[in-house]
């Protein structure tokens, strides 16, 4: 191929991915139009579809994702609970968690509030996207498809809601018809979060309010998932394979199985078990912990189900972008030295958001 060809290939590129943002219409605009093959933007290298094949999932605990009944969390049964937390968090990064306290029906009722949202009329959904807001989020809410979309090597099925919860929820900008059920699940992942962040601390051997202290519940970011059905779900994904940026996230997924866990050189399914909760270590913990807890890489599959896929996931980050993270004074000794160098939150975002979504930035801040 030629450097004509090339150049022509790229330029073509530029032009099927400009377009397609300029429409607003994301990828259900796609779906609804009735095409019955993928636009070749969302079509990924063989290297990557090579792999994409359904994980097998293992008896054994350590090639499985771990369920924790958080029952009796602040009762005797709390060291034993600390235990599995830690011991989850340093070998996978992943865990599902069940007896957390969030009622089914709430739930149940994000759920169908994100189902709902993303199945109005494009319309409603045009007024809010905003490609810039994937960002800087300057207004604290935003609709778009691919966070990474002009970045990446090639785009994923789905849309994306993005609503900054806090500091300071923009309520005038909040779609309504999500409005009251998206504050109500802040309100419910914000106790569970505090429950977790003070096992994950307890976890590494620091008091329970240690990562609280450092204000890992003041920054709350919800991001709900939509995959359409895709007509070629094996030339493509629904998300690719990536790290979470932040500290924790808390997963809330429907009964479609999509999600899977890198494990060693495998990924492993995490099918939706009725009533749990996902709950996945970040970046930035992995640093703050000096490598202890591991944050894993994850994907999803393309849907091939007629029916679409939901996901709503809740980042707990750091608040400030002038907070300095790195390695835990704690955590760091003669025997175990720091694995990463010291940096500011604001660092940290402006190069997640320049960088392809599959290039895990824990990598990037190593000594």
């Amino acid at each position: 191929m030629g450097v004509t060809d090339t150049t022509q290939q790229a330029f073509d590129r530029a032009q099927e991915l400009k377009q397609f943002d300029e429409s607003k219409q994301g990828v259900k605009g796609l779906v609804d139009s009735g095409l019955t093959s993928i636009p070749s933007l969302f079509i990924h290298p063989p290297e990557t579809l090579s792999s994409l094949k359904p994980a097998q999932p293992r008896p054994d605990s350590i090639h499985s994702i771990p369920i924790i009944d958080l029952s009796g969390w602040d009762s005797s049964r709390r060291p034993s609970i600390i235990e599995e937390v830690g011991r989850v968090s340093r070998e996978l990064g992943f865990f599902q968690v069940v007896n957390h306290g969030v009622p089914t029906e709430v739930m149940d009722r994000t759920i169908a509030a994100v189902k709902a949202f993303n199945e109005q009329p494009m319309e409603a959904k045009a007024r809010i996207y905003r490609r810039e807001m994937a960002g800087e989020m300057d207004t604290g809410v935003a609709f778009f498809s691919n966070v990474d979309l002009f970045h990446s090597k090639a785009a994923s099925w789905r849309d994306t809601l993005q609503l900054r919860l806090e500091p300071k929820p923009n309520m005038a900008e909040m779609p309504d018809v999500c409005k009251n059920e998206v504050m109500e699940w802040d309100r419910q992942i914000q106790r569970l979060g505090g429950i977790l962040m003070g096992l994950l601390s307890e976890g590494l051997g620091l008091s329970p309010g240690k990562l609280q202290e450092l204000t890992c519940l003041e920054s709350r970011k919800m991001v709900g998932n939509y995959y359409p059905c895709c007509p070629q779900p094996d030339l493509t994904v629904g998300l690719s394979s990536h790290t979470d940026p932040g500290v924790i996230a808390v997963l809330l997924q429907d009964q479609h199985p999509s999600l899977q866990v890198k494990h060693g050189d495998e990924w492993l399914d995490a099918p939706p078990v009725p009533g749990a909760l996902v709950v996945n270590i970040g970046d930035i913990l992995q640093i703050m912990s000096n490598n202890e807890y591991k944050s894993a890489e994850h994907r999803v599959l393309a849907n091939a189900n007629r029916e679409p896929r939901v996901s709503i996931v809740v980042f707990h980050n750091l608040t400030d972008s002038d907070i300095q993270a790195g390695p835990l004074p704690e955590l760091v000794s003669s025997d175990k030295p720091a694995a990463f160098r010291q940096f500011t939150m604001g660092e940290y975002w402006r190069a997640f958001y320049t960088t392809k979504l599959d290039e895990s930035l824990v990598h990037y801040f190593r000594v």
